[in-house]
């Protein structure tokens, strides 16, 4: 996603595309590590020293509402905030917390009978365990 990209991606969500607003964007797409809030302000804010902790936090909540961006509940830590683009699952750190992207897979709906009046806007996995780097210290142990 280049200048434009992101620019268009704004106006089409019916967000201005302000110079805060804009930062967040492009740090996440430059940064596919899963940033928490915490992470994205330090950087936006050392780009633009203006940019305060509140309009970066507004900012994450209002790409989130829009669609362009997606928060990943991670228990007991902070939220990670990830682009949304290509379609894809999580796979989180019981250890060290990191989130890594899992390749998209089609997840098969429940049965209408188990949903009863509930309606599925979307249904995404995330696997939890331990990752490549925690995986080998466990089993030495």
């Amino acid at each position: 996603m280049d200048t434009e990209a992101i620019k268009r991606s704004l106006d089409g969500s019916g967000l201005r595309c302000t110079v805060q607003r804009y930062a967040v964007m492009a740090f996440l797409m430059d940064h596919k590590a899963h940033p928490t809030a915490a992470e994205i302000f330090k950087a936006v804010n050392r780009v633009d020293p203006r940019s305060s902790r509140a309009t970066t936090y507004n900012n994450l909540r209002d790409l989130v509402k829009a669609g362009l961006v997606r928060e990943v509940a991670v228990e007991g830590r902070a939220g990670r905030f990830d682009l949304e683009g290509m379609r894809h699952h999580h796979f989180i750190c019981d250890r060290c917390g990191n989130v890594e992207d899992v390749e998209w897979y089609d997840v098969p709906r429940p049965a209408s009978r188990s949903l009863g009046k509930r309606i599925v806007r979307e249904c995404q996995l995330i696997f939890r365990g331990l990752c490549a780097k925690c995986a080998p210290r466990r089993a030495s142990r």
